[in-house]
């Protein structure tokens, strides 16, 4: 295979500029632990904003969003992206409350008001999703270079793991959220110059859509249960989600944290539609692209329309979605190993430096266990359904309506992290009847058992659980 020489230089560049974040970040930014996981607390609205966007827009909502344009969502397909924008807008609502706790990781407050032993089963059922996620993205970013210089796969996770372990280890959360704006602006504008030099290299949007089947251009294709389960699906998994949390507690105040949500789902909207007309183009010039399930159409419909320094950009952008959440996903691991469980259980009085240490060699530890993982080939779409299931469907219910449901008694907590945990297992093995999505159903029933057990027990006389917040 020949190498793509400009692509392989634009992406060479891009990871220079990552490498140069994380040293500078950590030479004039790094004093203490706080600076290290939370930045100092000092982040502003459009970094924020722009750190939970790129967070969101990994490989899945760019050459995953054009692959399903291609094998039969049509133009629909950008609801999948569509829907994360609209999920952020009433998590605005909690975004203050998150800040306002003061926590470091999520099973830091499921601690504070439901006990050890719920705070723990959500660490455990985090750290857990995070390999997992981490491992999805590293390999997803190696077959793009793969695919672009013809190195072995294999070696180029490798390479993506090494890159992203250098740049977060030693950043930490603000090169984190600087690397995440850079990235966005990669991803938005990248694919966003494409667009036009594809859809005039295939022969104009008139031409495109001539090809097209008449129900690929229906924007509610997929339907309404469909559009609706993933709205709510997004909001889960973005409320017990820590790599979403940590910005929201970053965040320099309350009001930033609710403004940058709007921001967020702003951003992400702009995005949707981009990568799913790349994905109908591919389908209406080469219908049997990759027998037929267009799993590169991306990077087909731009490689062959497009001129090689355009191709490049979307390169670039589509590495820069995998790091964005490859490096959140493994600080967020970290953090919440070393707080959650090495401080609470090992070592309550460990110095503030040595926080730090730690918690940069649980970087390369929990890494190199996800490149392993990632060696083994495992399907993007399994690992991802896999963890975000687990961390959400569980701890929802604790963690969100512990922020806000003054009532609540301890055991309701636990209860439903269990609930919730059992129900999405048990959901996904039955292959998600009726259309609904794991996710749905195990949060759904966590709901239900944390106001069940509330309710019982505020009858029988039990006092509420502690607060969430300090």
């Amino acid at each position: 295979m020949r190498i793509q020489i400009v692509p392989v230089i634009m992406i060479i560049i891009y990871m220079i500029v990552l490498f140069s974040i994380g040293y500078l970040t950590n030479k004039l930014t790094i004093k203490n632990s706080a600076d290290y996981m939370l930045a100092g607390r000092r982040m502003g609205i459009f970094m924020v904003a722009a750190s939970l966007s790129a967070n969101n827009i990994g490989g899945g909502s760019t050459t995953g969003v054009a692959a399903k344009a291609f094998a039969g969502w049509g133009l629909s397909a950008a609801w999948y992206v569509l829907a994360a924008a609209v999920a952020m807008i009433p998590l605005a609502y909690f975004a203050p409350r998150i800040r306002k706790t003061m926590a470091v990781t999520i099973p830091e407050v499921v601690n504070r008001r439901f006990g050890n032993a719920a705070g723990t089963f959500t660490a455990i059922l985090n750290v857990v999703s995070l390999f997992c996620l981490t491992a999805s993205q590293i390999m997803a970013a190696g077959s793009v270079v793969s695919a672009l210089t013809g190195i072995p796969l294999n070696a180029c996770i490798l390479l993506a793991a090494f890159i992203v372990i250098v740049y977060t280890t030693i950043g930490g959360m603000l090169a984190d959220a600087i690397a995440d704006v850079v990235q966005y602006l990669i991803i938005f504008f990248g694919l966003l110059i494409s667009l036009p030099f594809i859809i005039s290299g295939a022969g104009g949007w008139a031409v495109i859509s001539a090809k097209l089947p008449p129900a690929d251009l229906n924007f509610t294709k997929v339907g309404a249960v469909t559009i609706i389960g993933l709205i709510f699906n997004y909001f889960c998994t973005f409320l017990s989600g820590p790599e979403m949390v940590s910005r929201f507690s970053s965040s320099e105040d309350e009001k930033t944290a609710q403004k940058a949500s709007i921001m967020s789902a702003i951003m992400m909207a702009l995005l949707a539609f981009i990568p799913t007309i790349i994905g109908l183009v591919a389908l209406a010039e080469n219908p049997g692209l990759d027998e037929g399930t267009g799993t590169t159409a991306l990077m087909y419909a731009t490689s062959t329309y497009a001129p090689s320094w355009i191709t490049g950009a979307v390169a670039a952008a589509i590495v820069a979605a995998t790091m964005s959440s490859a490096d959140s996903n493994l600080l967020c691991a970290s953090t919440i190993l070393i707080k959650d469980i090495y401080q609470r259980y090992i070592n309550p009085e460990v110095e503030d430096r040595r926080l730090i240490f730690l918690t940069r060699f649980s970087n390369i530890v929990i890494c190199t266990i996800s490149a392993a993982i990632a060696l083994f080939n495992i399907s993007l779409v399994t690992l991802n359904l896999f963890a975000f299931a687990l961390r959400s469907a569980g701890p929802f219910a604790a963690y969100a309506l512990g922020l806000t449901v003054k009532d609540a008694t301890r055991n309701a907590g636990i209860v439903s992290i269990i609930v919730g945990s059992i129900a999405v297992l048990f959901w996904q093995l039955q292959g998600s009847p009726f259309g609904i999505l794991p996710i749905v159903f195990g949060s759904t029933l966590g709901i239900v058992s944390f106001f069940l057990v509330t309710w019982i027990e505020r009858k029988m006389g039990k006092p509420p659980a502690p607060s969430a917040y300090k």
